[in-house]
């Protein structure tokens, strides 16, 4: 079937000998047949309706206030997705509507189809079409794409404001390289038996429902996605009556704190999992795992929960990675195979889940699955049959966090949060008693593997500053941590630290696109953390609540980055403020502070 299918797309490309090319614009003086520009259709319905199969159709810059309905075999191409448009927006609709109509072994690409919003209505529909959809921005409707038994090619498609950005039934279509905004289902699958086998390829979907979803009997793969979890109930995919699904190399983020998220959903469906990349806030799980799925290879990290399985299944589930849950294993008891250690990415905040070097990930996924360059899988993202051939690069430690200091009578004990890469080798100390001083020789105290150091109190000083760096085992040294101050005071001849709250830089810092802010409690308080533009407008409240004492971190920007267009607050480059306001839990201000972040694009 997936022979057949790609000889018919590619034939709706080739022209027949006896073919005819035809134009519209607005600016054509609507002189039939239509075979210049000069002469061109004033609109698109009158160019098709003199058409046979095999035409092609070229469409100017403009609005088409027109309901679009192509017959077999044509080929229809605007002037790009942003200027040839057709706008439906002002049409009677009847239940059913659809505003585009692409028909069997025919091209439409290159227009933008807007259809004003509403639960009967479709922006293109496909039945029994071997159709190529390609390079067209769809917007407001329930159905981007309605396909019913129709095996279709659609690529590098925009889809906005959807309930369901594509629906197929019974269809072995490719959905490869499109990108999904604000909706509440990027793809539905689901067929009447189980003998067609879709595709699901390098898609970028922000939802608020479900990433894809199969709901009967159809054989999917999902390979190489990248899908944003941004609403309750979310989930990266759904699987729930499929055959089998194959479900490989997806990335699947949840953007905030939401309730009921999972990355990967496997109910009742046989699924095969290899290689996702989960991480962020899943609440209910990152994979929630039930019997006949096979779970292997796979990285979920940052999350309340990770691999979960339902009790009383007996599920395959080897050779995974679950990092800084919560819970890692929930609901069974890991195999030796499973791992909890640092993946060791490449950069968390630019989304580059790439190992580096010396990464424990490397040449640790199942033996008898191997990565493109013919080695053992790694686990992860990148690895396995639909990973990619990439050098591991040996990068220096993370900064330390976490830096804080208790004071006694005589001396100053540090401690920090340890570093957990695997080729970590040991801690630089660095003081002086200037602040923002440079750590380097100068300044050098000491270094250690420990987590913690005790510094004698010489007699006259009054304040101590602090960094610390971090070395791994080929001498990479990391950027110094946030700089402590200690004030020394004179009560009663005992010294006390005054740096118990803090409010951190930023890092990265410039950055792009999005950065993590700390701050640190002494003590348990209501805490609110907002963000500013450079004019004062408030751009997001990144804490609004009570927190006990301790260290915390939180990430700006990435959320706002992927939310639908039409919000209006996406970020420009320039910089913005962030400021932290602490009461005690008697409402007494207790702390307040302020620093300047830079966003470059």
């Amino acid at each position: 079937m997936k022979v057949f299918l790609t000889i018919i797309l590619l034939t709706a490309y080739c022209l027949p000998l006896t073919a005819t090319i035809r134009y519209v614009s607005h600016e054509g003086s609507n002189t039939p047949p239509y075979l210049t520009w000069e002469t061109a259709a004033d609109s698109i319905m009158s160019a098709i309706n003199i058409s046979v199969f095999g035409d092609t159709i070229y469409v100017a810059n403009g609005i088409y206030e027109e309901q679009v309905i192509m017959i077999p075999g044509l080929t229809l191409i605007g002037a790009g997705m942003d200027s040839c448009v057709i706008d439906t927006r002002g049409l009677v609709k009847p239940i059913g509507f659809a505003a585009v109509t692409v028909e069997d072994s025919s091209v439409f690409k290159g227009f933008q189809v807007i259809v004003a919003n509403s639960r009967t209505r479709i922006a293109i529909k496909s039945d029994t079409a071997n159709a190529v959809i390609e390079a067209n921005k769809l917007k407001n409707a329930l159905w981007g794409i309605l396909s019913r038994l129709s095996n279709s090619l659609v690529i590098n498609n925009i889809f906005q404001n959807f309930e369901k950005g594509i629906s197929i039934t019974n269809s072995e279509s490719l959905i490869i390289n499109n990108q999904f905004i604000n909706v509440k289902r990027g793809v539905e699958i689901d067929a009447f038996n189980g003998n067609y086998y879709p595709v699901v390829e390098k898609n970028v979907i922000s939802c608020d429902g479900f990433g894809v979803i199969v709901e009967f009997n159809s054989r999917p793969t999902i390979r190489n996605n990248i899908i944003f979890l941004n609403g309750d109930g979310a989930d990266g995919y759904q699987g729930g009556g499929s055959d089998t699904a194959w479900v490989y190399n997806n990335l699947v983020i949840s953007e905030g704190n939401y309730n009921f998220t999972e990355g990967l959903n496997n109910t009742i469906v046989p699924t095969i999992e290899f290689n996702n990349f989960l991480i962020g806030n899943f609440t209910d799980a990152g994979i929630n795992v039930e019997n006949f799925n096979i779970i292997k290879n796979n990285n979920i990290m940052n999350s309340p929960r990770g691999i979960i399985q339902d009790p009383g299944d007996s599920p395959i589930i080897q050779y995974n990675n679950s990092w800084n849950n919560t819970i890692n294993y929930g609901g069974f008891t890991p195999d030796s195979t499973n791992l909890s250690v640092d993946p060791m990415v490449v950069s968390e905040d630019s989304l580059d889940f790439h190992l580096q070097m010396f990464s424990p990930l490397i040449d640790a996924g199942d033996p008898d699955i191997l990565d493109i360059d013919e080695t053992r899988s790694d686990i992860g993202l990148h690895g396995g049959l639909f990973g990619e051939r990439y050098e591991y690069i040996d990068l220096a430690p993370k900064p330390p966090r976490n830096l804080s200091a208790i004071i006694d009578s005589n001396f100053i004990a540090l401690t920090w949060n340890p570093n957990t890469e695997s080729d970590f080798n040991s801690y630089n100390i660095f003081r002086d008693t200037t602040a923002n001083f440079t750590a380097d020789s100068t300044t050098f105290v000491i270094g250690l593997i420990d987590t913690f150091y005790l510094h004698i109190i010489p007699p006259g000083i009054d304040a101590f500053y602090y960094k610390l760096t971090a070395t791994d085992n080929q001498g990479n040294e990391s950027q110094p941590s946030e700089e402590l101050a200690v004030i020394i005071t004179s009560v009663n001849e005992y010294p006390a630290a005054v740096s118990n709250y803090q409010l951190y830089q930023n890092y990265p810092n410039p950055f792009n696109p999005s950065t993590k802010i700390a701050y640190k409690l002494e003590e348990r308080g209501y805490v609110k953390l907002y963000v500013y533009d450079i004019k004062g407008e408030l751009i997001d409240v990144l804490v609004n609540q009570v927190q006990d004492a301790g260290y915390y971190e939180v990430e700006f920007g990435r959320g706002l980055i992927h939310q639908a267009q039409s919000t209006a607050k996406q970020l420009a480059s320039g910089i913005y403020i962030y400021q932290i306001m602490i009461k005690s839990e008697n409402s007494i201000p207790v702390f307040t502070d302020m620093k300047k972040m830079l966003m470059i694009k």
